[in-house]
Order: C-alpha cells, then sequence, then structure tokens
C-alpha cells in the first residue's frame, strides 16, 4: 500500500502481516497526536530543554573567504547527544509513551541514534535496547559506552556485513516478537509506512529553523543547500521546508568510499542502486541483477548503508534533489579542514558535505550555501586518530593498555 508517489510507488508497507496492526496503531496514534496541543508542547519542551533548540546557523567566515562563496554551518553538532538524530527520538519516544508502550527498540550505525534513544529513554524512565553491528561497535565504542550509561542493553548482531542493515533485520525481529510492549523506533526516514512521514514530520525542525535563521540574516532562500545522505533523516528533514523555493539547488551526498566498484562505496543513485524492496518498503537499494543486496563501505558508519529514504528516491526522479558521491579520502581531508578552519569537529558523515560544499563554492555558480552538519566529530575518534594522528595514537593506546594492567 503506497504512500508516496503513484508512478514509482516508492514507500508502501511490504511487512509480515502480523505486523499491519502495529502498524496501523502507530499510524492513527500518530495521526491523533501530531496536531495535538498538550503533545506539541511537549515536544517543544524537551527540545528546547533537553536538545538545546534552535541549534545555530553560524556563517563559517575562514572558508566562505577561501572558497568564494558565503558557507553555512547548521550546526545540528550542537544538540544533546551530538546529532540530529534527538529530535526524531523525542518525539516518538514521547508518541510511544503516549500509546502505552514500555519499552524502546532501535538499531543503529554510527551510533548517534542509539544513544540518543538511551539518552530519552532515561529522561522518560523507558527501557531501551539498541541493536547494533559488531563492525560498527568496534568503531565507535565511545557511543557504545554512552548507551550503556544512560542504562541501554545494547545487543551486537554478529552476522552478515555485521553493519546497519543486519542491525535493522535484528531490531525488526525483536519488535515482532514484543510488540504488545515495545515501540519501534526507526531512527531514519525508511521503514514501512508511516515510519517515514514520521522521521520526516519531527526531522523538519532543522529546515524550519533555518529558514527563520537565514531571514534574519537577510537571505530569503539560499543558492544552494547541502547535506550527506545514508538513510537520510538529516537531509529530508533539512531539504523538506525548502522543496517550493525553485531557486534553491539541493545536493545529496553519498559515501564514495574507496572506489567505484561494488562493495567499495555506498553510492545508490548513479552507483549500483536500483528500485527494489527491502527491509518493509520500496526504494533505490544497492543489490545485483537477482535483488541480492550488494556490501558497502564508507569510512563513516552513518552512511554504510545499502537502501535510502523513499522520500528521496521519489524526489531524484523528479529531479528536485540531484545526488552526488565524495570518498573517504575527500571526507577525511574536509573533517580535518573545517576543525582547523572553523574550530569545528564534523562527524565524518557531514565532512562528506562539507567536501562537496567547498567544490560548489569553487566553482563559482553559488553565492551562498548552506551545509548541514548533521552531527559532531568526537564520535569518530577511533577511525580518525589511526589515520591524521597515527603514531601518537597508537602511543597512546599502549600506555593505556599497560596503565590498565598496572
Amino acid at each position: 500500500m503506497p504512500k508516496h508517489d503513484v508512478e514509482t510507488g516508492f514507500g508502501g508497507r511490504y511487512v509480515p502481516e502480523m505486523l499491519i496492526p502495529a502498524l496501523e496503531d502507530i499510524h492513527d496514534s500518530f495521526a491523533k497526536y501530531r496536531n495535538d496541543a498538550g503533545f506539541k508542547r511537549a515536544v517543544a519542551c524537551l527540545g528546547r530543554e533537553f536538545t538545546g533548540r534552535p541549534s545555530p546557523l553560524c556563517l563559517a567566515e575562514h572558508l566562505s573567504r577561501a572558497a568564494g562563496s558565503l558557507i553555512f554551518l547548521k550546526l545540528e553538532s550542537h544538540n544533546h547527544t551530538g546529532a540530529h538524530k534527538i529530535n526524531n527520538v523525542i518525539g516518538q519516544a514521547l508518541l510511544a509513551r503516549e500509546m502505552g508502550k514500555e519499552e524502546l527498540v532501535a538499531e543503529t550505525g554510527a551510533g548517534q541514534h542509539g544513544v540518543a534513544t538511551a539518552a530519552v529513554a532515561a529522561k522518560l524512565g523507558m527501557k531501551c535496547r539498541v541493536f547494533m553491528g559488531e563492525m560498527d561497535i568496534l568503531r565507535q565504542y565511545p557511543n557504545v559506552y554512552s548507551m550503556k550509561l544512560y542504562g541501554a542493553e545494547v545487543v551486537p548482531v554478529v552476522y552478515g556485513s555485521r553493519t546497519l542493515k543486519d542491525a535493522v533485520n535484528e531490531a525488526m525481529k525483536y519488535w515482532i516478537e514484543n510488540l504488545n510492549s515495545s515501540y519501534y523506533l526507526i531512527g531514519s526516514a525508511l521503514g514501512p509506512d508511516p515510519y517515514p512521514d514520521i522521521v520526516r514530520h519531527f526531522q523538519s525542525v532543522i529546515g524550519l529553523e533555518t529558514r527563520v535563521q537565514l531571514a534574519e540574516k537577510g537571505i530569503e532562500f539560499p543558492d544552494a543547500m547541502v547535506a550527506c545522505v545514508g538513510g537520510g533523516s538529516n537531509a529530508l528533514g533539512f531539504f523538506h521546508p525548502f522543496l517550493d523555493a525553485d531557486g534553491t539547488e539541493l545536493f545529496g551526498v553519498e559515501a564514495g568510499g574507496v572506489g567505484p566498484g561494488p562493495g567499495e562505496n555506498a553510492v545508490r543513485f548513479g552507483g549500483a542502486g536500483s528500485p527494489g524492496v527491502v527491509q518493509g518498503y520500496k526504494s533505490y537499494f544497492l543489490q545485483d541483477s537477482n535483488g541480492q543486496i550488494l556490501p558497502t563501505r564508507s569510512i563513516s558508519a552513518g552512511l554504510d548503508y545499502p537502501g535510502v529514504s523513499p522520500d528521496l528516491a521519489e524526489l531524484h526522479c523528479r529531479g528536485r534533489i540531484s545526488f552526488t558521491a565524495v570518498s573517504d579520502g575527500e571526507a577525511l581531508e574536509a573533517y580535518r579542514r573545517l576543525a582547523r578552519a572553523e574550530g569545528i569537529i564534523p562527524a565524518l558523515e557531514s565532512a562528506h558535505a562539507v567536501a562537496f560544499a567547498l567544490k560548489l563554492s569553487y566553482a563559482g555558480n553559488h553565492r551562498s550555501i548552506v551545509v548541514n552538519i548533521s552531527g559532531r566529530g568526537d564520535k569518530d575518534m577511533f577511525i580518525t586518530a589511526p589515520r591524521l594522528d597515527g603514531a601518537d595514537w597508537a602511543a597512546y593506546l599502549e600506555r593505556e593498555v599497560l596503565r590498565g594492567r598496572s
């Protein structure tokens, strides 16, 4: 039962029949509460007092001078727990509480959605279970530690690619087995209907704030907006309030990884991606001619996913959003450059967007560019430090191992 474009049929509910009542319950509850005054006040209150909204929009002065355009940064990295994920988590967790659920179930790749879910669960007095691929646990351990500190149970997924795709499968399996007491809090704008609509709704606060903040700076609409795209929630929330701005180009940046071959990247648009049905919804997926999901690769765990939001797939087919890719090396260089030029360490996911925004600026066709910094980069220490500070990082780890044994 597709809920999106009638020609493409992106979205929909391709799930076991036993899940239909649960999804209908979520759909009806969201329809009831999304415009309820008390519910909206609760979301706004937690957003303001717990998350720290509104997040800043700042001019990257040094990058702007060097690259030739006004480059603005929407700093979702300033949110409590360090990323945009908490916007959606607050909304869905409050919805789950209204539905009488006791436990929040989540999947996570880079760990930011898991951290946000664990933190909000603690705030609301709910139980929390987070599924995470074993590979992602190894490269994002600081976030794993934070989840545990908030009281969540982190469940390693040890089969398949041991990344986000497999974590999604396990989270859905657990939810099916515990429908009465648990609520599956999807972290991106994907999955079966009504999840894409729910996530888009709560993440649109990013774009709505950006419109107000740009107007305060005397800019009605920017020439371009840039966001990284894994599942797509930060991009969709950022772009959605600007879809009617015909003079604003929208760019989604995918993970170019280490090369163009299968298993070397996570490029759904312009790569090996094609329409298909996976994990309960229709969208673009990296898949072979038999519909089997291909392996993916990215330096950033949050972009290391074979699918993408059905909303973004539809907007791509309509030509409203242009997609491009940035390699691991380009993202790492942008990560370092933003830190040194502006005093901001972005998440590696966001560094992909920064890298492409600089390319746009140097090309000279865009006077004003807004980049969504979807998260902060402290979570990526175990990935970036060996590459950017190798000898000192290795010496530090060796000292810590010796100190732990003494």
